[in-house]
């Protein structure tokens, strides 16, 4: 009896070890529930009033989706180690445990009477026997639980690979018609049309960003048309025009020992970027050794140059809305092999692109820092 108790005891105090946390199992279906409300939404964008709008939300989606189904699987895994390496580290007080009680539950009645103490001491046994029996019946429960646990982790890592391929398909058809409805679309408002000869020339002629960016008004077919718009009360509430983290400073040294105005951030490949605020492209194309890169304007005077894209979406000159898509991140497509390793999950080693943002007011670039928030992913 002392023995029971002495295992009782033990594997009591290992089970309240454990650290109550969000179901892994449910985050996963949450994010494939994500995936199918996605999948649901591209359907309905081809017949929505607003397609572009409309596809912007599906792809953004369809990103979170994935991001939250490799999530989950990665907290599933981790969760199911956790269990399995706490199993196989009781296995043998688990397995004495659940011999004392088989041995309890099925001893006949003259067996558990016949005690040294002879009546008195047979009594008190089987009062200790009544109490000790239920504990031990909850500890087999929680071992019970946590067996259950481990086959449904298994079971649901086994079964993602179907709903990743649906969502990974359906994000690359998201961005392709996405692609096509900007390109059809016609119904912004423009500030000017440029003029692809002087375009041309000023980014042949061009050695650094100051320089193109104080040349812009020279790429237009006429005048510019004048803007009142002011967005001074969104300073430092901007979001992030992509779902990723900061990776450098504005001034910070790279690996290299060279330092820009402008931060970096982190991204996962083909990534959509959004204007973060509504302005006016000045300016869309491959510059300098900065990539593609789309130049807006807020305000007058103000300038978001972002660089580093694959992709880049509009016309110089167009009026876009806040949230417009803007182009997409480079890098490969994400395999399914990928989201399903867990090799490399925490460390950020999934964000492979990187996107440049300078912020420039009047002449001089700023702290963008200053304008955006950044401590949040995207």
């Amino acid at each position: 009896m002392i023995r029971c108790a002495a295992l009782m005891l033990s594997f009591g105090l290992w089970a309240g070890t454990a650290v109550a946390e969000t179901d892994p199992a449910e985050a996963a279906r949450a994010a494939a529930q994500m995936l199918e409300d996605a999948s649901i939404a591209l359907s309905e964008a081809e017949s929505a009033r607003d397609r572009v709008r409309a596809l912007t939300d599906t792809v953004q989606a369809f990103e979170a989706g994935l991001a939250a189904m490799r999530d989950g699987l990665r907290r599933a895994s981790v969760r199911e180690g956790q269990i399995s390496a706490q199993l196989k580290a009781r296995e043998n007080e688990v397995s004495q445990l659940l011999g004392v009680l088989q041995t309890i539950e099925t001893s006949p009645p003259p067996v558990l009477l016949l005690h040294p103490s002879g009546p008195l001491g047979a009594a008190r046994s089987a009062m200790m026997v009544a109490e000790v029996t239920p504990a031990l019946k909850a500890q087999v429960d929680r071992l019970s639980r946590d067996l259950d646990e481990v086959r449904t982790l298994r079971e649901l890592q086994q079964n993602a690979a179907e709903t990743l391929q649906e969502g990974l398909a359906g994000i690359q058809q998201a961005r392709a018609d996405l692609s096509q409805a900007i390109a059809d679309r016609t119904d912004l408002p423009r500030r000017f049309t440029e003029d692809p000869v002087r375009t041309a020339i000023l980014v042949s002629s061009t050695e650094t960003l100051d320089g193109f960016a104080s040349g812009l008004a020279e790429i237009a077919e006429g005048e510019i048309a004048e803007t009142s718009a002011d967005i001074s009360a969104l300073k430092g509430e901007l979001p992030l025009p992509v779902q990723g983290v900061l990776l450098r400073k504005a001034g910070q040294a790279d690996a290299a020992g060279v330092t820009r105005s402008g931060i970096l951030i982190a991204t996962r490949p083909r990534a959509l970027v959004s204007a973060p605020t509504a302005a006016t492209i000045r300016y869309r194309g491959p510059l300098l050794d900065l990539g593609n890169v789309v130049i807006l304007e807020p305000q007058p005077d103000l300038l978001i140059v972002l660089s580093g894209l694959q992709e880049v979406y509009g016309q110089a000159g167009e009026v876009i809305p806040a949230g417009s898509p803007v182009g997409l991140m480079g890098g490969a497509n994400q395999e399914i092999g990928a989201i399903l390793s867990t090799s490399g999950d925490g460390t950020g080693t999934e964000r492979t692109e990187t996107l440049y943002i300078e912020i420039r007011e009047g002449e001089s670039p700023v702290d963008p820092e200053m304008w955006f928030r950044t401590d949040k992913d995207g």
